[in-house]
């Protein structure tokens, strides 16, 4: 059924760009909306992890959506995109809609993402961004697909993972001022989403935090690639 037509500006989660959102963008442009989805800094294929600052990601949040002149947009982050859309928010206010977090961190006062995800993550990104030279975390193939895509076959998790970019490590070490009171915001959970392992590291704390119930959506953290349908209609639903 199409209703009125709403902006979306989706934001990627580490290690990926916008391509990553193609299967949902379409399902939503197949519903008459219009949809932005933006590669942010440092996760360009061949850029320079170490150019960039988290700070440099929400300039470029802001700046897109101040360029096309948006009004009344949705944005929806996934994944680390939290950290980048909620400190975009603020200087956003006029311009947004509404703010749908899917599967996404929400920052707290003084916590960058590194603060938020368990000792053994901690460990190896810590481990993988000495080692890679230039302060960045390219995620094993393992771990990715035991807790990131583990509802796809093995020849989809690796194609997909093929496409993915090293992270920057200082967007997970970064901090951002958390959300503000009074801009209307949303909660998507993935059902099968165990890329943070449930309990007390687990994706529910964050509607939590957020003060809001969890719209539910099927699939894993990876969603995007194989459910895109079912999160487009949660995403569609927030």
């Amino acid at each position: 059924m199409r209703g009125m037509s709403e902006t979306f500006v989706l934001i990627n989660g580490a290690w990926h760009g916008g391509w990553a959102w193609r299967p949902v963008a379409q399902q939503l442009r197949a519903a008459g909306h219009r949809v932005l989805t933006p590669t942010l800094p440092g996760l360009h294929d061949g850029d320079d992890p170490t150019r960039f600052a988290l700070s440099d990601v929400v300039d470029a949040v802001v700046g897109l959506v101040e360029g096309e002149n948006l009004r009344d947009a949705t944005l929806v982050a996934h994944s680390w995109g939290g950290y980048p859309m909620t400190a975009a928010a603020p200087r956003l206010r006029e311009r947004i809609k509404k703010l749908v977090y899917w599967s996404a961190f929400v920052p707290a006062a003084g916590r960058p993402l590194y603060d938020e995800i368990p000792p053994q993550y901690q460990e190896l990104f810590t481990g993988l961004a000495a080692a890679s030279g230039n302060n960045s975390i390219a995620m094993p193939f393992e771990v990715w697909q035991a807790a990131f895509m583990n509802d796809a076959p093995e020849a989809v998790q690796r194609a997909v993972h093929a496409l993915m970019v090293p992270q920057p490590f200082q967007y997970f070490t970064e901090a951002v001022e958390p959300l503000p009171a009074g801009i209307p915001k949303a909660y998507v959970l993935s059902v099968g989403d165990i890329a943070l392992p449930p309990g007390e590291y687990g994706w529910t704390r964050f509607a939590e935090r957020l003060g809001v119930e969890p719209i539910e959506a099927p699939g894993s953290h990876e969603a995007c690639f194989t459910e895109p349908e079912g999160l487009a209609a949660a995403l569609l639903k927030a």
